[in-house]
């Protein structure tokens, strides 16, 4: 049975209460959420169930990651059906803390800045989101103490961002990723789907069919980056914010191997972003010198 807790104190002991039931070899599975769940919450919800004797879900819409009053705001917000969908998955613990108990005092006065790569694909368009969500899961992980944590390759820049920050600061925590998962049309599910009218849904389903066909070409990087942009180049009401190439660890794209294409665009008023593994193939010209745009 799932249980909901709302404070460090109540997370602490009911944390330790388990260990104790299973045993002080137990490992600690944990994955951080802002809540309104979908089936891709729920495959990380299974993947730590599969790989850990306890689960822990968090569930805190993170003030601190937002740039506009008005996306948090309206970020859903649906407890009881979230706790339902974390009963049904296995999760033994959810903690939904509020704001004052992740910035006791108000704002954070210190925090971690995400660096260089910050600055980059979704840094322009969302100043400070990463430093907010590196801070946030620091909090996280110092008051649930995982073994391994749980993300989706969806947030695919955010995902390098926890590994290097798990690495630099020595958090003792294992970064496991999922792939991303879809809507039968291929639509990568977000909880900002919730948001999009019938005709932008119709729209924002060609993201996901641009990076296909950019993955389908299978060819050097010029080849991978004009499929994609012919099948965007035919959308309407879609506003492209950028459609870019990059190693799997968001540096240069290389000449050949493996690669990842990221796209963001604003469907309406309802930004979306997207990625998919690509594989290159060296067509001669010599070794890619910076990024592919």
């Amino acid at each position: 049975m799932t249980r909901l807790v709302r404070t460090r104190d109540e997370l602490a002991a009911a944390r330790a209460g388990l260990i104790e039931q299973l045993g002080p070899d137990a490992t600690v599975g944990m994955v951080p959420t802002m809540g309104a769940l979908h089936a891709g919450h729920l495959a990380l919800f299974d993947a730590a169930r599969a790989g850990c004797d306890l689960v822990v879900a968090s569930i805190f819409v993170n003030p601190m990651q937002f740039s506009q009053p008005g996306d948090l705001e309206r970020y859903p917000r649906r407890l009881d059906e979230d706790l339902a969908l974390c009963e049904q998955h296995g999760v033994d613990l959810v903690w939904a803390p509020e704001i004052e108990e992740i910035y006791p005092g108000g704002p954070a006065q210190v925090w971690v800045t995400a660096g260089e790569l910050a600055a980059q694909l979704e840094g322009p368009n969302r100043p400070g989101h990463f430093d907010g969500v590196l801070t946030v899961v620091t909090k996280l992980f110092a008051a649930v103490r995982p073994d391994r944590a749980f993300f989706g390759e969806k947030d695919y820049q955010q995902l390098i961002l926890i590994r290097r920050m798990v690495q630099d600061l020595g958090q003792g925590v294992q970064v496991i990723s999922a792939p991303t998962v879809r809507e039968p049309d291929g639509l990568a599910l977000s909880s900002r789907n919730l948001l999009l009218s019938p005709s932008e849904r119709a729209r924002a389903r060609c993201l996901s069919a641009a990076l296909r066909a950019g993955r389908d070409a299978a060819g050097p990087a010029a080849a991978v980056l004009a499929a994609a942009r012919e099948v965007l180049a035919g959308a309407e009401g879609v506003d492209v914010d950028y459609l870019e190439l990059r190693d799997p660890e968001l540096g240069p794209a290389p000449a050949a191997g493996p690669a990842r294409l990221l796209v963001a665009a604003r469907v309406g008023s309802i930004r979306l972003i997207d990625n998919v593994a690509v594989e290159l193939s060296d067509d001669g010209a010599g070794p890619m010198t910076g990024l592919v745009r």
